[in-house]
C-alpha cells in the first residue's frame, strides 16, 4: 500500500489482526498466541510463533552440581507455555479484542500510526505465574518487543529468560556489535566489543550437546538467509533482519537447534540435520561456573531468582528496502 499519510494498514480477521506497510506484512494470531507470520520485502522470517524461554540446555557444570534437576519444571514451561489474555490497543487507545463477531465494525481501511498488542502467558510451573509479552508495531515496521516476567514465591531458579525466534531456514551468518567469542555472565572479561560476522550457524563441537554461542553485552546482530521455504523462489541474493538494543544492551545466541533438541541429544552425532535458524534475545542468563566440573554452584550474583520481577525489551528492525 502507499504510505505516503506514514500510516500501516490494519486488517482486523475473524481469528487473526494483520498489519500492512510499506514493504512488510504482520499477521498475529489470538488463537496460537503470538506473532504468526513476519514478512518483509516478501521474505517470510517465521517458521512458528516465538514466545519466552526459560531453558537452556543443560551443561556439564549444570549437571556435576544437579541444577537442571532443581529447576527441571521450567524445562516443561518452555515447552508447554500457554496465554490466557490479549489486550489490543491502536493509537494509544485501548479497543475491544477484534475478535468475531466484533471485528465486523470494522471495514477494509482501518489504518494506525502504532498498534500494540500485548499477549499474558501462563507458566505451567507449580507455583504458575505469568509471562506479558507486548508488540509494539511502528509504521515504519519496527516492532518493539518488550517481555515482562512476574516474579513467584516458591519456583526455582531460572536458567535463562529470554524471546525465542525460530526461522524457516538457516542462516549464512549473523553480524553482532558486542563482545568477542562465546561470552556468558561470568565469562566475559577476554570479550573485546566490537562488530564481528560469524559464517554459518556454529555450534561447539562437545562430545554432549550442551548450551553454546552466548554472546552479552549486545547492541544489535542482523541474520542474513539466502533461502526461503517458497518453491518457486529461485532469488538467491541474501536479505536480513536486525535486532537491536532498546535502551538496554542484550544477550543472544544464533543456532540451528532449540534447547530442546539440544538437550534431547546425548552425543553430538545424534544432533538432527540443521534445518532452521534459532535466535533467542536474552535479557538474563544464568553463569556457567566452571570453577571446578564437580558440583561448585555458579558465584550468588550470577543466578536468576524466579521469585522477583524481571523485564527486557528490544526491537526488531526490518530494514525496509
Amino acid at each position: 500500500m502507499a504510505n505516503t499519510d506514514n500510516k500501516m494498514k490494519l486488517i482486523f480477521g475473524d481469528g487473526t489482526l494483520g498489519i500492512d506497510g510499506r514493504g512488510f506484512h504482520y499477521i498475529f494470531s489470538y488463537e496460537k498466541g503470538g506473532l504468526e507470520s513476519l514478512v518483509v520485502n516478501d521474505r517470510e522470517w517465521l517458521y512458528q510463533i516465538p514466545k519466552p524461554t526459560f531453558w537452556r540446555a543443560t551443561t556439564d557444570n549444570d549437571r556435576s552440581n544437579r541444577f537442571s534437576e532443581k529447576s527441571a519444571m521450567w524445562l516443561g514451561a518452555d515447552m508447554f507455555l500457554t496465554h490466557s489474555q490479549i489486550e489490543v490497543a491502536v493509537d494509544g487507545q485501548s479497543i475491544e479484542l477484534p475478535i468475531a463477531p466484533v471485528n465486523n465494525q470494522y471495514g477494509p481501511e482501518e489504518t494506525s500510526a502504532e498498534l500494540s498488542i500485548t499477549f499474558t502467558y501462563d507458566t505451567s510451573t507449580v507455583p504458575a505465574t505469568t509471562v506479558v509479552v507486548q508488540y509494539m508495531v511502528k509504521s515504519d515496521g519496527q516492532i518493539v518487543i518488550k517481555t515482562s516476567y512476574r516474579g513467584q514465591a516458591g519456583l526455582p531458579e531460572l536458567p535463562v529468560l529470554g524471546f525465542r525466534m525460530i526461522m524457516p531456514t538457516v542462516a549464512k551468518e549473523y553480524t553482532y556489535t558486542g563482545l568477542s567469542g562465546e561470552t556468558y555472565p561470568d565469562r566475559m572479561t577476554g570479550g573485546v566489543h566490537g562488530t564481528y560476522t560469524i559464517d554459518g550457524l556454529p555450534v561447539t563441537p562437545y562430545m554432549v550437546p550442551q548450551d553454546c554461542g552466548v554472546h552479552m553485552e549486545t547492541d544489535s546482530v542482523m541474520v542474513t538467509r539466502k533461502s526461503t521455504q517458497h518453491n518457486v523462489d529461485n532469488d538467491d541474493a541474501p536479505f536480513q533482519l536486525s535486532f537491536c538494543k532498546n535502551k538496554t544492551k542484550f544477550a543472544f545466541s544464533c543456532l540451528p537447534y532449540t534447547a530442546e533438541e539440544l538437550e534431547n541429544a546425548t552425543h553430538i552425532e545424534e544432533l538432527p540435520l540443521a534445518r532452521r535458524t534459532v535466535v533467542t534475545i536474552m535479557g538474563a542468563v544464568r553463569g556457567v561456573g566452571g570453577i571446578d566440573s564437580w558440583g561448585a554452584d555458579v558465584e550468588p550474583k550470577y543466578h536468576i531468582s524466579a521469585e522477583t520481577n524481571h523485564e527486557f525489551s528490544f526491537i526488531i528492525d526490518p530494514k525496509i528496502s
